[in-house]
This record gives structure tokens, sequence and C-alpha cells, in this order.
């Protein structure tokens, strides 16, 4: 979906399909003055996930949980894509840091189960599908191994006794979901919502630590906000290994025509091959 077809969709929906975009990914993101709305791409499967997502905001209002609130209570599909409205949060008065997002993990961590099904954190459930879109991009052996790395991880992870007791979490717990306002941060993103190992949400910022450059200090930070360190954990290397995993297959969809996600994917994979984790990933 790009940009001209989400604004036909604001336009069907009688919505002002001159607002900003915001952002383009998964979603289609515009804002007004007082509304956020998202545009989904024309899948079956989105629809729901869109439903679920305003569920998990009424129930986090509920909850007390600060977090982003829908507009409206009820997703609407138009011409096959599904659209919510949020209430537009105030201009952030900062980005957001790694301790920011702690309590509100925390928050999370403490609630019992909605009274609606959240589904399990398929953190490895895009790995063929993104290894198929590679095609011929990458090397074979390469995938194949991914293959066997998420066969082995998946096994091990099934089997993992956890620290935390498993619940909702939020499933892409990183600062680029909290939104820091004048009240304070809210969690933001809610689509992928799951009940599951909690250590899920805290093994993300670990290998941030890893492999993406996270500053230590920081990361101290964060594990003090939370009040535990996932790494002190002997079920983190599981998780960690598998969310590397999914990391490299989901850079391999974008190797076809783009040298420098290839070449990302080659330093990942090779990483992984030769046992190396201070080897450090990056953006492309």
């Amino acid at each position: 979906m790009d940009e001209a077809r989400a604004r036909e969709v604001l336009a069907a929906a009688a919505l002002p399909a001159d607002a900003p975009l915001l952002a383009l990914g998964e979603n289609a993101v515009f804002a007004d003055a007082e509304l956020v709305v998202k545009v989904g791409r024309a899948a079956p499967e989105l629809l729901e996930r869109a439903r679920r997502e305003l569920r998990i905001a009424h129930w986090l209002e509920e909850s007390g949980v600060p977090a982003v609130r829908a507009a409206e209570p009820k997703a609407r599909l138009v011409d096959g894509h599904p659209v919510t409205l949020w209430h537009r949060l105030p201009d952030a008065v900062r980005p957001a840091e790694p301790a920011d997002l702690a309590p509100l993990l925390r928050r999370v961590h403490t609630l019992d189960s909605p009274s609606f099904d959240l589904p399990r954190r398929e953190l490895l459930g895009g790995v063929e599908r993104w290894l198929r879109l590679a095609g011929d991009a990458v090397d074979p052996e390469d995938a194949d191994y991914l293959r066997e790395r998420r066969d082995g991880f998946a096994a091990a992870a099934a089997a993992l006794t956890p620290h935390l007791p498993p619940g909702p979490i939020h499933g892409d717990a990183l600062p680029r979901n909290v939104h820091v306002g004048p009240d304070g941060p809210v969690l933001v993103d809610l689509e992928t919502f799951s009940a599951d190992l909690r250590e899920h949400d805290l093994v993300v910022l670990a290998l941030s630590r890893d492999r993406y450059g996270l500053d230590p200090d920081t990361y101290d930070a964060f594990t003090r906000a939370y009040g535990w360190d996932v790494r002190e954990w002997d079920g983190c290397a599981v998780l960690r290994g598998a969310r590397e995993t999914a990391s490299c297959a989901w850079v391999a969809q974008h190797a076809p025509g783009n040298p420098k996600a290839l070449a990302e994917f080659r330093r990942r994979v090779a990483s992984l091959r030769d046992g190396d984790a201070t080897v450090r990933w990056y953006p492309f």
C-alpha cells in the first residue's frame, strides 16, 4: 500500500484526505489537530488485528496503564482496508529513553489476562515468508541455516522455564513505542500485545545493548527502573537467539534490489555462524 492508495481510503471514509502523513509502514498513519488515523493494508487478517488493538486500548484504559486511547470503539472496513481512529497525543517534550519504557512494562507485567484472547508472541513466525521474499538474492545455504536455527530455537523456547509469571506483554518493547508527553510516558503501537513469557519484553533491550550499540549505562538505567536484568536468567540466550534469527530473516526480505540490506544480511549471518556475539549490527 502506498500513500496515494491510503489517501483514497481516507477520502472514502469521509476523513480528511489531505491530513499530514506521519508514517508509512505496516500501516499508513495520518494526523490532524485532534485525531490520528491508521489505515491498514487490504488483508483479511488485519481487520481482526485492528479490532484486537482497539480492545487492548480499552482494556489498558480500564487498567490504568498510560497508553494511546481510541477515538472510536470499532474498526472501520473501507474498501477492504481496516481503519482505526485514535486521540492524538500532545507533542512530545523529549525523546523516549529505555528508562521511560521500564515502568510501563512493569505495569503491563502485573496485569492479569483480559477477557478476550491475546495471541502468542510468534517471534519466529515470519521467518519462512521473509526468506521466500528474499528469493535468489541470498545464498541458499544461509537461508537453510536460518531455517535450522528457527526450528532449533522454537523447540528450545517452548521448553523454557520462565523467571517471571507469563501473561500479557507489549511484544515490541522499544523506546520508539513510548511517547513522552507533558504528563509523562505512554505506550503506543499496541498491535503486538501478546500473552507469553514476560522475558520477551526484556530481551529486546538486552539485544539492543549487545548488537545495536545501546549504551551500557542506558541499559543499566533500564534494568534499575524495571528491577531485574533478564541477562541473569538462564533462558536469556534462547530468546536472544530466536530474536537474532528473526532479525536476520527480516533483513533478507529487503535484499533483492537493496545492496545495503544484502550486505547487512551477510554480516549478521556470518556473525551467527562464527558464534561472535560482539559483532555490531546496523540499520540499512
